[in-house]
């Protein structure tokens, strides 16, 4: 019976240890008591686009349970509902867009949506739809390019980089087909959801398509007929961020999903999986 009553209270106390979330205490038959305290743990929600972000994220999971965090991973398809979500609350994170998306949709829409820290790049390309050569686009060919003002400032600056077309001095990150001076070959500027550029290549000359959205489409970056190069000035201004709502920058939780994600083990990991189409930020940074 004593040996019995030992067990139970053994059980009884290990319950309520769990009840108070961090303090677990087991006494043994002999009277005996072995206090264990350990951090509470915490659930965290962020928001990513499939490929790569969410394929990064779950590579750090193991890292972040060790640290009592639960990573829960919250996949979109587009470049609007992440931060939407992140606004309302919905998510603690998110991680699937670069610096001048993120002030860009602030500014139009009023939000005050902050970067806690850069995690890798994805070099945007060129890739073939009815025609393979550059040199030898056909007059008036079209030309597919994302339709979020960031990203297809981005998208004309790579064509001009080609030599494709000219665009007004200092339009920069800022710059929209409007701004094109010189289209020798009269190429015509076809805007569209980024999302959408790998599926449309049958319709379109070329298209010029973000690293996520060539990897999610099955294309392969190393077809790519031109792509921004890893420590050009893209690699530094498109690096992809972990974003927060203001104020909530020094949570330990999102602190330590950042140190996780810059860690030596996630950037061997990016670099491993993705064969160039993704760089972790600190290398393509010091390329």
């Amino acid at each position: 019976m004593k040996k019995l009553f030992g067990i139970v209270l053994t059980a009884a106390l290990a319950f309520g240890a769990v009840g108070c979330g961090g303090t677990t205490t087991t006494t043994d038959e002999t009277g005996d008591t072995t206090t264990n305290t350990s951090a509470e743990s915490v659930t965290i929600k962020v928001g990513a686009n499939p490929t790569p972000q969410a394929e990064i994220l779950k590579a750090a999971q193991p890292a972040l349970a060790e640290q009592g965090i639960t990573l829960e991973i919250v996949e979109f398809n587009d470049y609007v509902q992440p931060n939407l979500a992140l606004n309302t609350g919905d998510l603690d994170a998110n991680y699937f867009q670069h610096q001048p998306y993120l002030d860009q949709f602030n500014a139009d829409n009023g939000l005050d949506l902050v970067p806690i820290g850069t995690v890798h790049y994805e070099p945007m390309g060129i890739f073939a739809g009815n025609s393979t050569d550059l040199a030898a686009l056909p007059d008036g060919a079209k030309v597919g390019v994302p339709n979020d003002p960031t990203n297809e400032a981005r998208a004309l600056l790579l064509l001009e980089e080609n030599g494709l077309l000219t665009l007004k001095e200092g339009a920069g990150v800022a710059a929209t087909k409007l701004d094109i001076v010189e289209n020798p070959k009269n190429l015509e500027i076809v805007e569209m959801e980024a999302a959408q550029l790998a599926l449309s290549l049958g319709s379109l000359d070329i298209a010029v398509i973000n690293g996520n959205y060539a990897l999610s489409g099955g294309l392969d970056i190393a077809n790519a007929l031109a792509m921004e190069e890893a420590g050009s000035l893209a690699a530094d201004t498109y690096a992809n961020v972990v974003a927060v709502r203001s104020g909530d920058e020094s949570r330990p939780e999102l602190q330590t999903l950042i140190e996780v994600l810059q860690s030596q083990e996630i950037a061997d990991f990016i670099t491993e999986t993705f064969n160039g189409a993704v760089a972790p930020a600190n290398t393509a940074a010091a390329e």
